[in-house]
């Protein structure tokens, strides 16, 4: 049995950095993932955050330089690793930084939201390691400024997120700039079509490595659901964070999570807001103060749900549902992290019940639910929003009677419609006929009426004038046609002398 960190063949410099964060033994995807990849297999892992899987992937790519000792050549990388989000990639950076102290290594991170100058300067001397999103090492390759061909391992990792947001495309174009025999680790919360496609176009034999039951949230978070309107969320918010020491609150708009914070500050709770209309400066320095203790209350979308890599986070409150079912699992996860207990609180209105079911669903279990009143009181209740009034009426029951009743009139009516039907059918083309003709009638009608009206005005006016010249004259006054001098024949013209 692999019981510690000495047991899975890792570099003595990179086990003395583990233990000095006082990790003295591995977790279950650490156990599996850790031996497979020193040996070079591509790899297909599944695990929820909070598991150890960054440092799963972190420490074999640290033993591998250590034990190799080779330089990367200019505007190359020996380690690529791709993630969705920009909080995801500083996370990992820093843990690279904390479990390789004592081995010499470089590397950087390749993201939007950063000047592409600074980051051409550090892919231009050649990285050990680069961290980058899609977007922008798409920009990189197509101005040369990196090359994947001297690269040896790549990692996808949050891979159903990067799916989720439509890295699709982008991905599968990285991925045919990479060298033929590199190894690919394919890591994931959940297995989507789209991930298993990527894995079987791109990987080559791969090991499948999955902890626990997929989209199940960790056993030590206890969870609870309350049932309310919407205009008693804020109020509920403010009663769960107060004595709260450290929480994260989930929206899911940029703007909803502006107006907590702003609702939050005036009820003298101290919280700042990530999200994607933030720098990414902002958003650093805002992390930075949560995770020192200077903010207690962190407001974010789900942009941040899977980049945030924080301890002692006690509470996560979903102010709104995910419409996303996955998206539960990953906020919630934020918290009971290296084996501490949490709590996830839920916000449910009238509107978000379908996204509660679909949650359930996928997690496979009833969450405790609380309903609260008007007046701010809480009772336990087991009941199915759905079955209320709000959502559906309640069936009524019926005599065979009338039912037979009600059959027999619907059968009548539709003999009627029928019967009509099929008569318009059968005279259809008739009808349509005739109505041309008629319509050719009365135009002809109607010309011949105007004609010889003018026609008897102009007799009345002019006796003596022929048909013919009445003619011309309404004609002339009608204005339909302008008279034009006539040129006299070929005929009629004088010809020329010979001379």
């Amino acid at each position: 049995m692999l019981t510690e960190f000495k047991d899975l063949g890792l570099n003595k410099r990179v086990i003395q950095a583990v233990e000095k964060e006082n990790y003295t033994t591995p977790t279950p995807i650490q156990k599996k993932l850790i031996p497979k990849m020193l040996d070079g297999r591509d790899i297909v892992g599944t695990a929820q955050t909070g598991t150890g899987k960054t440092a799963a992937f972190v420490l074999p790519l640290l033993h591998r330089l250590e034990e190799g000792k080779r330089r990367a050549k200019p505007k190359t990388c020996t380690n690529l690793i791709i993630v969705p989000t920009r909080e995801l990639a500083s996370q990992i950076f820093q843990n690279i930084a904390i479990y390789g102290k004592f081995i010499p290594h470089s590397k950087t991170v390749v993201m939007g939201g950063a000047r592409a100058g600074a980051q051409i300067k550090a892919l231009a001397r050649g990285l050990d390691i680069v961290i980058a999103t899609p977007g922008r090492l798409e920009d990189h390759l197509s101005t040369n400024s990196i090359s994947l061909s001297d690269t040896n391992t790549v990692i996808l990792d949050e891979a159903d997120q990067m799916m989720d947001m439509g890295f699709y495309p982008a991905i599968r174009r990285i991925m045919e700039f990479l060298p033929y025999g590199h190894q690919t680790l394919l890591l994931s919360a959940t297995m989507p079509k789209q991930v298993r496609d990527l894995a079987s176009e791109f990987l080559i034999d791969p090991i499948d490595v999955s902890i626990g039951q997929q989209s199940r949230p960790i056993e030590k978070i206890n969870q609870k659901i309350l049932l309310t309107d919407r205009p008693l969320k804020k109020q509920l918010l403010v009663e769960i964070l107060t004595g709260v020491f450290k929480a994260i609150v989930f929206t899911r708009t940029k703007h909803g999570a502006d107006k907590i914070v702003r609702y939050l500050k005036e009820k003298g709770i101290n919280s700042t807001a990530i999200h994607g209309n933030k720098s990414m400066g902002q958003r650093q320095r805002s992390l930075d103060m949560f995770k020192k203790d200077k903010i207690n209350i962190l407001v974010a979308t789900d942009i941040a749900a899977r980049g945030l890599d924080i301890d002692e986070v006690s509470h996560v409150v979903n102010f709104d549902m995910p419409n996303i079912p996955e998206s539960y699992v990953h906020r919630i996860g934020r918290t009971a992290r290296a084996g501490s207990d949490g709590i996830a609180i839920s916000l449910c209105d009238n509107s978000e019940v379908l996204y509660l079911r679909d949650i359930e669903k996928l997690i496979n279990q009833k969450i405790p639910r609380e309903k609260v009143l008007e007046d701010g009181t809480r009772k336990e209740t087991f009941y199915d929003p759905m079955d209320d009034n709000k959502f559906s009426s309640p069936k009524k029951k019926r005599n065979s009677r009338s039912r037979n009743k009600n059959k027999s009139l619907k059968e009548k009516k539709l003999n009627k419609l029928n019967y009509k039907f099929d008569n318009e059918g059968k005279n259809r083309s008739e009808k349509i006929n005739k109505k041309k003709k008629r319509v050719k009638k009365n135009k002809n009608k109607n010309k011949n009426k105007k004609f010889y009206s003018k026609l008897e005005k102009i007799k009345e006016n002019n006796s003596s004038e022929d048909l013919s010249d009445g003619r011309n004259n309404t004609r002339q006054k009608a204005g339909r046609k302008k008279s034009f001098n006539k040129q006299p024949k070929a005929s009629d013209r004088p010809r020329k002398k010979r001379v």
